[in-house]
């Protein structure tokens, strides 16, 4: 198991996933993804997204925001979603940011990561209007989350089961399909077809 960037051709896998769970795809743009992927047979598992806001408050002129994460069903509990939130993390380190907000109603779960609660007057003026678009939206519960992101801390118990994620699942079919990459083949045309 591992967690890599999201390629171009996995919108419409991410798009189908954030729909069917309910969370925000606001400004989606695959490159700011990342996804889990199971070595062995290729399938994904989970994804997560860093999104940097641009502000004239903040004397670095941007925030940074983990959004959009998710695991699919028959994957969690097996450290996925821990390792996504890792991985955003460092990439907002290696972004040059020292401070990770979260604006979600599943605090407790990222609280074993270090992440602390804050008042909504704390957080930076454009999150404080990103957590009530959340609360109208995608997640009614949402509250704001912060981590320095040398602060974060991953469960040793999440690791190993992270080294350990496929166990019991079947085969997975690693082929790609016209759908992975936005192409419907019940309505596609293509370029050299004969009508045969």
């Amino acid at each position: 198991m591992y967690v890599r960037d999201a390629k171009n051709r996995e919108e419409v896998w991410l798009l189908d996933h954030i729909e069917s769970m309910g969370l925000d795809e606001t400004a989606f743009r695959s490159r700011d993804y990342v996804v889990a992927i199971d070595e062995e047979s290729g399938e994904k598992a989970g994804f997560g997204r860093i999104r940097i806001h641009k502000t004239d408050e903040d004397s670095d002129g941007a925030v940074c925001e983990l959004t959009s994460i998710g695991v699919l069903e028959g994957w969690r509990e097996q450290g996925v979603g821990a390792h996504v939130v890792e991985r955003l993390v460092e990439y907002a380190s290696d972004e040059g940011f020292d401070t990770v907000y979260v604006l979600t109603g599943e605090g407790s779960y990222l609280a074993q990561f270090g992440f602390q609660r804050i008042g909504e007057s704390d957080l930076p003026a454009v999150l404080q209007e990103r957590l009530e678009d959340k609360r109208e939206g995608s997640d009614p519960e949402a509250v704001p989350l912060t981590i320095d992101v040398g602060e974060f801390r991953m469960p040793e118990a999440l690791r190993e089961a992270f080294k350990r994620a496929p166990e019991g699942r079947g085969e997975v079919d690693d082929d790609d399909s016209p759908e992975d990459f936005g192409i419907d083949p019940e309505s596609a045309t293509y370029k050299y077809d004969t009508g045969r």
